[in-house]
């Protein structure tokens, strides 16, 4: 180093000391700057412009061409580690070069998701990897090992995990509390997060929009609690865009922004994307916290040094030692076929009767159905440089005149009511567009195209292919293959190669005349639906500006006034093309599923398991047109389809760039399917809980606790081969527990087998998991061939959380030991004894109860005891909104604390509540009458607390009951002798 060279430009200095000199040469203003997304340059000491955020969910999205690979629950569908950390180094890799040629790519990559999909109906379930912690962390610490890279100082990318914390419902998103109890809290949303960060190849986690226990996650108490110390590196914590406004403005947690934005930074969050590029705002609300003394510049230099850690790392200020620097791999063959090698192993066989694979020399296959020349991108794609839908996958496997098509859309022209019918203008110079080919930092931003002529109308018209994705929802589009959309001017036009956008401009609702202006049209809809009828007098309105569509003298265009009355003829229905061209067909191939801009999205759930109507339409009548009909689901989430009367069916998420050809070779039997389902399948909306209700123990959710019958188990799928599992041996170890088997392919076809290893408390004191993943591993094993498969399992992984305690701890007792092909699917068996701590009685004298720390509760929701930490538990709202509102008024909710310790014949002769609010409490033993009764005055507000006390008398062990009426917040229970 010479005298002109500062410190932070050292590289023989470790990064924190760096870190500290690089610090105390920028002023108070520089530093606040730094906090937004977008961080200025300071030019005096020639530190650059820096953002974090760049999407990398399955490929580097939104900044243009890119591999694309299957969606993020297809990765968690191969159950594959080594090949999605494989993804993950290629992805990396990419946004790497990328970045050599954009500077708008950003290396602080905002992937992965690690939500874990408790809830089939999330709109975002195609973002998650499993429903299952183990699962989920396994997968996304190979992504994250991919990204990070593997150099021990400096990393190819930084990625930050998404959505801190329990995040399920895209409903009332920025506004909703997900109540979660301390159990559900450690053993099930916390999982995820810690094994990945412990692994040391996470860079920093986001926030959620969402509460959780009735404190927003950008103020939670978990990062600092939990988050931070699970690991000793610098952890990034980057808050999602526009919620820190929300703190305010949605959830009305916080007076002013100066007081969220504090609070936020206080608990953890480090960088604010908050008003697109636009810094000033936040700079404003720092700078104002700081002259309100509501912060310090300690709290600021805090969250900068976390931003410079990762900065340093990246090898920004090291470019000649940072091996990465002169990445410039791109789309590469190597790329190429790992993208169709993780959609081939995505592909799981759900059901198969003997009709797969296709290996006749001169079967005559039929490809049908709306998916079946379609490779569908979702919001976190990015452009496809190269598409493979099935049918081309079918043709280029097959040949062309071994394969027939039928897409199975309605053919439709719309007549309005001079008589007129609406017509598609020429565009023959037009150019073709394809949304986001240029790269958007804000893809939501995009507008749609005004340089083509507006619909018009004519004698003849053009006839348009309608597509009924659900729920009334329609697509419209040209013979040309462009949809029908709108653009900011508000006139319709063919101009979408396919329906996007953060507000997609390409999707209409056909609503009845008579209903126009009433609320009887959702019924009406729903019989147009299901009866797959278009016609009579109709008002076509457009659901991305909620207005109708009507001709003017300028065109057709959408327009709040003067709605035109429409007709639509039918000159095809799409049942009836699919019906020929099965008939004369050897095999069926029925390609169904969902598009994944429509109908279950980021700020939008699904209602509904079923297939939509149009949909299951093409399949009945592909069914009855010919018995040997195998369905192929191509969807972001599953589907409740009954597989009774099909011969096969496979699932794939959207597979990405190589999804048609992967199809088809394992179709055609080149590779055996080995994909295994990472959520459950339920077989109707019955099955489901409330999609608000985090409570996977109390409401028996996932395959941990589900007790019905599903319609395809967690961790099913098949295989062309078969598989034979023996020799199962278990060893308790004094750390771990030694687990080997072998699996031998007992068929006649190389395959891979996925073997996984679940546990299951046999004696436990309170309700554990029916079975539980331990470990899992994907092998490939040649036809007679054997393979022994050996697991170290750390005895933590037996471990629950104690909540009298606050301690996770392992059980002593039995344990059972299941392996097998799925969750249901068990081939062998073993029984091992565990030592643990053993359970004992709560002692509540001496501890007494926080009211979170319930085993059974019935009509309760936890809040949060004060805005900083804490927990409370008061009768669950109708409305599950933010904190402001009034919890409770009118409900009553149940606390069970099982097994508690009054002492000896003394006993307990006094009980005291910590609470606030209103109403009464009521305690009583084993569920016997009420002892005793309080009624509670209204205290000032929510986070007023007052201790009250009432006689009660109890001896030994019995299990309490309290009950709350009324908006009472219950913090703590005492107890004296």
């Amino acid at each position: 180093m010479t005298a002109q060279t500062p410190p932070f430009r050292d590289s023989q200095l470790p990064f924190a000391k760096r870190i500290d000199d690089l610090l105390s040469r920028l002023t108070l203003e520089e530093r606040v700057a730094m906090l937004h997304q977008f961080g200025p340059a300071v030019e005096r000491l020639g530190v650059a412009a820096f953002r974090t955020g760049q999407e990398a969910l399955h490929g580097v999205a939104w900044m243009g061409p890119a591999t694309v690979f299957p969606q993020a629950v297809g990765l968690g569908a191969t159950w594959n580690d080594e090949l999605v950390r494989r993804v993950g180094e290629a992805v990396s890799t990419e946004t790497r070069a990328m970045r050599s040629r954009d500077d708008r790519v950003g290396l602080n990559v905002w992937a992965p998701t690690v939500n874990l999909l408790r809830h089939p109906l999330w709109g975002r379930n195609e973002e998650g990897y499993s429903e299952d912690p183990k699962l989920t962390s396994a997968i996304a610490t190979a992504y994250t090992r991919g990204l990070r890279g593997d150099h021990p100082a400096y990393w190819r990318t930084a990625p930050v995990l998404k959505h801190w914390l329990a995040h399920n419902n895209e409903t009332d998103r920025a506004t909703a509390s997900s109540s979660v109890r301390p159990r559900v809290l450690h053993e099930y949303d916390l999982r995820a997060f810690r094994e990945t960060v412990e692994a040391g190849t996470v860079a920093g986690v986001m926030p959620a929009y969402n509460l959780v226990n009735g404190r927003p996650n950008h103020v939670s108490p978990y990062l600092r609690e939990q988050l931070r110390t699970w690991t000793d590196q610098d952890l990034l914590v980057c808050s999602d865009a526009g919620a820190p406004s929300n703190l305010v403005d949605s959830e009305h947690y916080f007076d002013t922004h100066e007081e969220a934005t504090a609070a936020s930074l206080i608990a953890g969050v480090d960088s604010f994307t908050d008003h697109g590029t636009d810094s000033t705002q936040i700079v404003e609300r720092i700078q104002g916290a700081l002259d309100q003394g509501l912060l310090t510049e300690s709290d600021i230099d805090a969250a900068v040094r976390r931003q410079l850690a990762i900065r340093f790392r990246l090898g920004e200020f090291d470019p000649r030692l940072d091996p990465y620097a002169d990445t410039k791999d791109f789309d590469t063959p190597a790329h190429r076929s790992l993208a169709r090698e993780a959609a081939e192993q995505a592909i799981v066989l759900l059901k198969n009767d003997g009709l797969l694979p296709l290996t006749g020399q001169d079967t005559r296959i039929a490809v049908v159905g709306l998916l079946a020349d379609e490779c569908k991108l979702d919001w976190y794609s990015g452009t496809l440089i190269h598409r493979s839908t099935p049918l081309e996958g079918l043709y280029e496997r097959f040949g062309a005149d071994r394969v027939d098509f039928a897409e199975g859309v309605d053919r439709v022209r719309i007549k309005t009511s001079a008589g007129a019918y609406l017509s598609v203008p020429s565009a023959d110079d037009a150019t073709d567009e394809v949304r986001g080919a240029e790269g958007a930092l804000d893809p939501a931003l995009l507008a749609g195209r005004t340089d083509l002529p507006p619909l018009t109308t004519d004698t003849t018209g053009t006839e348009l292919a309608l597509i009924d994705w659900g729920g009334g929802v329609l697509t419209l589009r040209a013979p040309d293959g462009r949809y029908l959309s709108v653009a900011e001017d508000g006139f319709v036009r063919a101009s979408a190669d396919q329906p996007g956008g953060w507000v997609v401009q390409e999707t209409f609702r056909l609503e009845p005349q008579e209903s126009h202006g009433s609320r009887g049209s959702d019924e009406s809809q729903k019989s147009h639906e299901s009866h797959g009828s278009h016609a009579g007098g109709h008002l076509l309105k457009h659901v991305g500006t909620g207005r109708y569509v009507s001709v003017t003298a300028d065109g057709v265009k959408v327009a709040a006034q003067n709605p035109e009355i429409l007709e639509l003829e039918i000159t095809e229905r799409g049942e009836d093309t699919v019906a020929r061209t099965a008939a004369a067909a050897d095999v069926v191939l029925v390609v169904a599923g969902n598009d994944p801009h429509i109908n279950g999205r980021e700020t939008e759930d699904r209602t509904t398991l079923a297939l939509p109507a149009h949909q299951q339409r093409l399949l009945e009548a592909a069914r009855a047109a010919n018995p040997r009909t195998a369905l192929v689901i191509t969807s972001s989430y599953p589907y409740a389809t009954d597989p009774a009367d099909l011969p096969a069916v496979l699932w794939t998420a959207h597979g990405g760039q190589a999804a048609g050809t992967a199809l088809a070779r394992v179709l055609a039997g080149d590779v055996s399917p080995a994909g295994r389902l990472p959520q459950t399948w339920y077989a109707s909306d019955a099955d489901l809980p409330d999609l608000l209700d985090y409570d996977v123990i109390g409401s028996r959710q996932t395959y941990l606790y589900f007790e019905g019958t599903p319609l395809f188990p967690f961790g099913h799928g098949l295989s062309y081969a078969s598989f034979e599992y023996g020799n199962l041996v278990a060893h308790v170890g004094e750390n771990s527990v030694h687990v080997t088997f072998t699996v031998t392919n007992t068929g006649s076809t190389p395959a891979d087998e996925v073997a996984q290893l679940y546990s299951r408390a046999v004696t436990p004191s309170v309700s554990r998991p029916r079975r539980e993943l331990l470990a899992h591993r994907r092998i490939h094993v040649l036809p007679g061939a054997s393979t022994e498969l050996t697991f170290e399992l750390p005895l933590s992984a037996f471990e629950f959380w104690d909540v009298v305690h606050g301690i996770r701890r392992v059980e002593p007792g039995p344990y059972e030991l299941l392996v097998g092909a799925s969750s249901e699917d068990i081939r062998l068996r073993a029984t091992i004894e565990l030592d643990g701590t053993p359970t004992t009685p709560r002692p509540v004298l001496e501890l007494g109860l926080n009211a979170a720390d319930f085993d059974e509760q019935r009509g309760a929701e936890i809040v949060d005891r004060t805005k900083v930490s804490g927990d409370a538990v008061t009768p669950a709202q109708g409305n599950h909104g933010s904190q402001g509102s009034q919890e409770g008024q009118g409900n009553t909710a149940e606390l069970v604390y099982r097994g508690c310790d009054f002492g000896p014949a003394t006993g307990t002769v006094a009980v005291t509540f910590e609470v606030s609010g209103e109403g009464s409490l009521e305690l009583a033993l084993d569920g016997g009458p009420v002892t005793a009764r309080l009624d509670v005055p209204a205290t000032r507000g929510p986070y007023d607390y007052t201790t009250v006390a009432v006689p009660f008398s109890a001896t030994e062990v019995h299990d309490l009951h309290i009950g709350l009426r009324g908006p009472v917040r219950l913090a703590h229970v005492g107890f004296s002798g």
